[in-house]
């Protein structure tokens, strides 16, 4: 070409226009010897920038030049090149599509002539033609060019449309099948004898057997293995298994020529831990008795491929019944929804939006849901028994189990997000899912896809609209029909029938489908304005409470509350517009009795379930000031105690509504927040907020009380020492408010008068409080005080000073260690604080007489307080390792030690816990142990109150309400046990530092 500046601006302007990058680096390449003869013909220009890469794919073609033989085998080339255009598109197509390939034709220059023409029979080969072009490999170096020459044929077909995506993947799976047949081949001539002895047959699994394999991709398979004639079985065995080792070592080496690709047999009983080769009986004793749900989903796509074809199909036969089986397992739809959260969980962080397969709304998402369905459905719909994603798809729509119109977006979806898999792996022929993040490696992406305009852009804005497609795919392919089923359908559409309905009801966990169905017919039926919007949530909420531990009890609530407020305006709309609000009550509403009980005796809580405003909406328990103001605001307003006790409880129910549903969430977690990581901050949360929420009501009827019966000023100064969990800020959702009362008349009042007074006060407190109603009632419980039962519920400041100073036992100042003021005068609490303080943290510590009684009291409770019948190593508050054990032991130290060390004067357990540490009065590690110990005693209590409704200190013994528990804890379906064995082993290890700091080293 000439160098003129006009005529070499006139190249770069062509040459850019044609879609090169480097203008000046092909304008070399077009100088070069190889191309003299056609540097200037149109066509050649034009037929480059066609392709996905025409920088690739000049050099490419260059390269390949250059590795002919001489002169007439380039023009031959050339000349076949520019005047036959197919054979142009073709090879052009993959030089610019695949570096790897066109590495191969450089080594190998003669095979572009496989490209040269198409026979009818080449348009879509099957296994027998790639066999054929198989046939002269000798060895495995020269299977390897075959299969490469082969390769290059599909991705020819591949790049310039001749096939989509679905037949360019069986094309490649049949490429494999004929290369295990020749690989086995392979290893039977190296080893006769061996080959002799033993029938041996491949089994695909995976996208090999779905007949959807990509360009690089492990070849999934199981080894079936049989003795031949006279041979003994475990003679045979040994051969199949030096056969079966020896094809794949020949698939997977690598040298020169790369390797083919590896042959994977992980999918086999047991993984690599189990034999690489069993018989048939051995198989089928597997999975008959020890087999997972997922072993079951992978035999979906099992099929013969290679060996003895006949021993394949009796495999695929023997098994085929018990695949049909799985989906009547125990949690079978919990345990592929558990599976799928494990491979998105292993994804690395940085590679989760990148990730084509594995991450969320990725190919493997639209795989899942087909294949659960095909597992519930496939049962009684043999049209459904098929190993391809997209023909699976396809009879599902077919039968209704799937929407079309949903069947037909993710079928779009899964041929867009396979193409570009291909397209990303074809390039260098490496096995990656992840879409690269180059512009250059994104624009030769969409230019392949026919992406032209701006490739980076629209490939990007494509893929991410395929990708929000498929993440909803759970909903629109497993829950939606549900709705079909139950409501009516534009004339010839196709719907679930019951009884698929209540098959898929079954498998998602429900126990009582029937009911369900009518549950969803009565929300989802009709025209209204309701209905439809609830037709759109309920698809999601079914897969939410099918989450859940309880999925009838979550359906039920959802109808309870949605006929309670369906008619109110906000009410769908909070679900339907706020990201949080569908969710979290989804979760509230199947986790257990007690939150469900609390927002059904007023819906309208429900608001809180949103984002929040910042005033008042969210689940952020408020702080004690804000709920005192509250309370005491209500109280102004009533007309007399009992509707100012009444407006404080309805207060604390709302508030304990938050409370629960906060915890909920927190321990299950939401699709944009994972549950909670620190247990411990869970249990402070919901500690605090219900020892605030109970202060705040008794000081709100404290001043009902006496405004009612004496106006603004009570005869005697009057304060609520909260106690036990109470005043250490420890509160359960079920725990009695452990108080002591104390007063000090005021000036000029008798002291008879001033007891009248304030003992009329606790009496009406206690009254109020407990009246039956829509709220739950606060018991107050003063045992605690000097005397126990049997003396005065209500003493003065004097009075508690005198008995203290002359007769306070060894308990009651163990008592007072929690004491803390939460209601009434408060310089009155701040005196008593005072007064106590030199009982509870004495200055010289405990003599040895009031350790040993501190000692014989805790053996005297264990021995007499577990209740009969109940197993100890499982009790969370008495038991070995409870509750019980970690407070007295910090207790201990606190009364021992308080005197001079400043931080265990706390009356919160985890801070004193924590100071004792800070102290060097224990080692970090028993500190944590105990402080785990505690925490997750207090969980097992806050679970049992949440699932049950009402207080327990051990696990319930009903499996639904167990498996509730665990679903709080953080345990899965199915692993109950593990949360038991887990309990007993954290309170064993602190029962045994109890023993050793409790008995001995404090």
């Amino acid at each position: 070409m000439t160098s003129a500046p006009g005529r070499r601006s006139s190249i770069f302007t062509r040459l850019l226009r044609h879609g090169f990058t480097d203008p000046s680096a092909a304008e070399r390449l077009l100088d070069s010897p190889e191309l003299a003869t056609v540097r200037n013909d149109p066509v050649l220009l034009d037929a480059l920038g066609g392709t996905a890469d025409p920088d690739l794919a000049l050099h490419g073609l260059v390269r390949l030049l250059e590795a002919q033989d001489g002169a007439t085998d380039r023009q031959e080339l050339l000349d076949t090149v520019i005047a036959a255009k197919p054979l142009r598109d073709r090879l052009l197509g993959v030089l610019g599509a695949s570096s790897a390939l066109a590495e191969h034709l450089a080594r190998h220059p003669h095979d572009w002539q496989a490209l040269v023409t198409y026979e009818p029979r080449d348009l879509h080969p099957g296994v027998e033609e790639f066999e054929r072009g198989l046939a002269d490999a000798a060895d495995p170096v020269a299977l390897r060019v075959s299969y490469r020459r082969c390769l290059l044929s599909i991705a020819a077909r591949d790049v310039c449309g001749t096939v989509d995506v679905a037949q360019t993947a069986a094309e490649l799976a049949d490429l494999a099948t004929a290369t295990l047949r020749a690989a086995l081949a392979l290893a039977a001539a190296d080893a006769p004898e061996d080959a002799a002895m033993c029938r041996l047959a491949v089994v695909a699994m995976g996208k090999c057997g779905g007949h959807e394999l990509n360009y690089v991709s492990d070849v999934d398979v199981i080894f079936v293995g049989e003795a031949a004639g006279d041979a003994e079985e475990d003679k045979a065995l040994r051969a199949a298994t030096r056969l079966a080792s020896h094809m794949m070592r020949i698939c997977s080496e690598t040298t020169v020529e790369g390797s083919i690709w590896p042959v994977d047999a992980n999918l086999r009983p047991e993984g690599r831990n189990g034999p690489l080769v069993r018989t048939l009986a051995s198989h089928l004793a597997y999975y008959q008795r020890w087999a997972k749900t997922w072993e079951f989903q992978a035999l979906l796509k099992a099929r013969p491929v290679a060996g003895d074809l006949a021993l394949g199909k009796e495999y695929t036969a023997a098994l085929r019944p018990l695949v049909w089986q799985a989906a009547e397992r125990e949690n079978f739809v919990a345990d592929v929804q558990e599976m799928r959260r494990r491979v998105v969980a292993n994804i690395p962080a940085a590679e989760v939006d990148r990730q084509l397969k594995l991450g969320p709304g990725g190919l493997r998402d639209v795989e899942f849901a087909v294949q659960l369905l095909q597992l519930v459905h496939g049962r009684a719909d043999a049209s459904l028994r098929s190993g391809t994603t997209l023909d699976a798809l396809k009879a599902l729509a077919a039968g209704g189990y799937v929407g079309r119109a949903d069947a037909a977006q993710l079928d779009e979806a899964y041929r867009f997000l396979r193409s570009l898999e291909h397209r990303i792996q074809l390039h260098r022929l490496r096995r990656t899912h992840l879409v690269p993040e180059g512009e250059a490696d994104l624009r030769r992406l969409g230019r392949s896809l026919g992406l032209r305009t701006d490739p980076v852009a629209e490939l990007t804005r494509e893929w991410r609209r395929h990708t929000t497609v498929v993440r909803r795919l759970h909903e629109k392919l497993f829950y939606r029909p549900l709705l079909d089923a139950v409501a009516a359908l534009a004339p010839g559409e196709a719907r679930l029938s019951a009884e698929a309905a209540r098959a898929r009801m079954v498998a998602l966990g429900y126990a009582d489908p029937a009911a369900a169905l009518r549950h969803l017919e009565a929300l989802a039926s009709g025209v209204t304005r309701k209905a439809a919007i609830q037709r759109t949530l309920l698809p999601v909420l079914l897969g939410w409470f099918a989450d859940s531990a309880d999925p009838d009890a979550g359906l039920l609530n959802f109808r309870k509350v949605s006929d309670a407020l369906g008619k109110t305006p906000w009410y769908l709309r909070l679900l339907r517009d706020e990201g949080a609000a569908a969710e979290n009550l989804a979760r509230v509403l199947s986790a257990g009795r007690l939150a469900p009980d609390l927002l059904m005796r007023a819906p309208e809580a429900v608001a809180l379930l949103g984002d929040g405003d910042g005033g008042g909406g969210g689940l952020t328990p408020r702080s004690r000031a804000s709920l005192e103001q509250e309370v005491l605001a209500a109280v102004r307003r009533a007309d007399n105690a009992v509707q100012g006790v009444t407006a404080a409880r309805g207060v604390r129910r709302r508030e304990l509504f938050r409370t629960a549903a906060a915890d909920i969430v927190g321990s299950y977690g939401t699709e944009s927040q994972p549950a909670e990581a620190d247990q411990g901050a869970l249990v402070d949360l919901v500690g605090g907020a219900v020892s605030d929420l109970t202060a705040a009501t008794l000081a709100g009827t404290l001043r009902a009380v006496v405004r009612e019966g004496w106006g603004d000023t009570l005869p005697t100064r009057f304060a609520v020492i909260g106690m036990g969990r109470f005043g250490g800020h420890e509160l359960g959702y079920g725990s009695d408010a452990d108080v002591l009362f104390v007063h000090e008349p005021r000036e000029g009042v008798s002291e008879r008068e001033a007891s009248e007074a304030a003992n009329k006060v606790v009496a009406e407190m206690r009254r109020l409080l407990q009246v039956p109603s829509a709220d739950p009632p606060l018991l107050i419980d003063a045992d605690l005080r000097p005397e126990g039962k049997s003396g005065p519920l209500v003493r003065t400041l004097a009075s508690y000073e005198a008995y203290y100073r002359r007769w306070a036992l060894v308990w009651e100042r163990h008592a007072l260690l929690r004491a803390e003021p939460v209601a009434g005068d408060e310089d009155l609490g701040r005196r008593f604080v005072e007064l106590i303080d030199p009982l509870r943290y004495p200055a010289g510590g405990l003599d040895e007489d009031a350790v040993r009684e501190i000692r014989r009291l805790k053996a005297r409770m264990e021995a007499e307080r577990l209740p009969r019948g109940a197993d100890p190593k499982l009790h969370a508050k008495l038991g070995p390792g409870g509750l019980s054990d970690v407070e007295w032991t910090v207790q201990l130290a606190q009364l021992r030690h308080a005197g001079e060390v400043p931080g265990l004067r706390t009356t919160r357990t985890r801070e004193a816990l924590a100071a004792a540490r800070e102290a060097g009065l224990m080692s970090e590690e028993d500190a944590a142990h105990l402080d785990e110990a505690w925490v997750l005693a207090t969980r097992v209590r806050n679970a049992v109150m949440l699932v049950r409704g009402r207080a327990g200190d051990t696990f319930p013994t009903v499996p639904r309400e167990l498996a509730a528990v665990g679903r709080y804890l953080g345990y899965g379906p199915g692993h109950a046990g593990d949360m038991l064995d887990a309990y007993r082993r954290t309170a064993r290890r602190a029962r045994g530092i109890v023993e050793e700091l409790f008995y001995g080293g404090l």
